[in-house]
């Protein structure tokens, strides 16, 4: 199939006979989607929490290692089942149960569409002069018509793009790596706090879960013989290497400049080549959120397909998600450019509180309940997993809860957290209660491996 040839399916079953591709295809694919000036704000919000730097790069590391296996695993589930990730929480919610966290989602992938939207539109203004509204609105649009186009022409930009970035940034990296732009004291080891440390390791937890609710929509294609090891490895690597670099990346321009904004600071930095640095950063907005464009129509579309009798959507209803979704996406990317560290700092580690329980039930479910074993046509009948499973939602509910006392963000600080010294650990406990509750729940259900 052409990569120009506008995609046919939307949550359907991807059926045996159209399954193509390599699970190499997903390691570039999460290496772009990564590569990209929102992963670089994220390592410069390590500074603003009060990090110093070697702890920073150590957070970093260690958070993206962790987060990275939940949706690495997600990953695998696409082949297996070949649907998009949020139907298959049918199997755990219900086919009404399960509007609950696909509402959630959508807000996700909103938040994250008008958050790089609005990075977009400053590198865009920086380029050429356009005011910032503009150019979120033009960036919309490219990712508007690469979603219609969708699946093959999603992994084909981000197999180009994934070379373009890695021999850009290895420039960009050794520049700022020699030119004296960081002075030594910035990596005494001096100013520790567990707390603190501890919540640098949740927001590259969150960065990671927070993929989870679409990582399978780009493995879905994969034939289903492929197998769980090299779907999950490639997934991994790709999304483990990009983030952490550009997260490092993020807090040492931080370390150079607390006063310029992150692309300003790549710009400045790039010297005579700083157009061509914000067409980099341009191009790495187009890749990630065509990613949010593109899942949030599937998500979209799996809400809309609880309130009609059949699985498969039109073309026509497919395009206008699509153009809707970047439409609300770019308006509110243009009220978020305003504060937008801060913003994209409060949105991710919000984010925490309600993907992972979310998370720990749909991979519970997958992996020691049902161990993948699940009847795809099923998900698209209301008595196929039943309405709602109240134990499900009750899980997931409790998992939130019990979050609450070890929140730790700008807008609330939990009693707990508070007297961790400032801990974050709510994703952790977020984890244990939902998977385990579900786990408990499921007793008398689970399907012999």
């Amino acid at each position: 199939m052409s990569v120009w040839q506008a995609e046919t399916h939307a949550v359907e079953p991807i059926p045996q006979a159209e399954r193509h591709g390599r699970a190499r295809d997903l390691f570039t694919l999460w290496f772009s989607a990564n590569m990209q000036v929102t992963t670089i704000a994220v390592g410069a919000a390590y500074v603003f929490i009060g990090l110093p730097l070697v702890w920073s790069v150590i957070a970093i590391i260690l958070g993206n290692l962790v987060g990275a296996v939940f949706m690495a695993y997600h990953s695998a589930q696409g082949p297996i089942i070949g649907v998009p990730q949020m139907i298959q929480s049918r199997a755990q919610f219900g086919f009404y149960g399960a509007i609950l966290p696909l509402v959630l989602v959508v807000v996700m992938y909103l938040g994250f569409f008008a958050l790089s939207g609005a990075l977009g539109g400053e590198a865009l203004q920086s380029l050429t002069g356009l005011p910032i509204a503009v150019g979120t609105v033009l960036l919309g649009a490219v990712t508007a018509v690469m979603a219609i186009f969708g699946y093959d022409l999603i992994h084909a930009f981000q197999r180009y793009l994934s070379v373009i970035f890695l021999i850009a940034f290895a420039i960009f990296t050794i520049v700022l790596a020699t030119g004296g732009h960081i002075p030594a004291t910035a990596w005494a080891m001096s100013g520790f706090s567990w707390g603190t440390f501890l919540l640098g390791v949740t927001i590259a937890v969150t960065w990671q879960i927070t993929y989870a609710p679409y990582v399978s929509d780009y493995s879905r294609y994969l034939h289903k013989d492929i197998g769980v090891g090299p779907t999950f490895n490639t997934t991994f690597w790709g999304t483990v290497i990009a983030s952490v670099w550009m997260m490092v990346l993020g807090a040492l321009l931080t370390e150079v400049s607390e006063k310029l904004t992150t692309v300003g600071l790549i710009q400045q930095l790039s010297g005579g080549l700083g157009w061509l640095m914000m067409i980099i950063i341009l191009l790495g907005i187009v890749a990630a959120n065509v990613l949010n464009n593109y899942g949030g129509m599937l998500t979209v579309d799996t809400i809309g397909g609880t309130f009609r009798t059949k699985a498969a959507t039109s073309s026509a209803a497919r395009v206008a998600m699509i153009i809707a979704f970047a439409a609300v996406g770019v308006i509110l990317g243009i009220i978020a450019a305003g504060n937008f560290n801060a913003n994209l700092t409060n949105f991710i580690v919000f984010l925490t509180y309600l993907v992972v329980p979310w998370t720990a039930i749909n991979l519970t479910d997958f992996y020691l309940v049902r161990h993948g074993h699940y009847d795809p046509e099923a998900f698209f009948r209301p008595q196929g997993y039943g309405g709602s499973n109240w134990l499900a939602l009750g899980a997931f509910v409790l998992g939130v809860l019990v979050e609450i006392p070890f929140i730790n963000s700008s807008l609330y600080e939990g009693p707990i957290a508070k007297a961790l010294g400032g801990a974050d650990i709510s994703w952790v406990l977020g984890l244990i209660v939902a998977g385990g509750l579900y786990l408990a729940f499921s007793g008398n259900r689970r399907v012999a491996a």
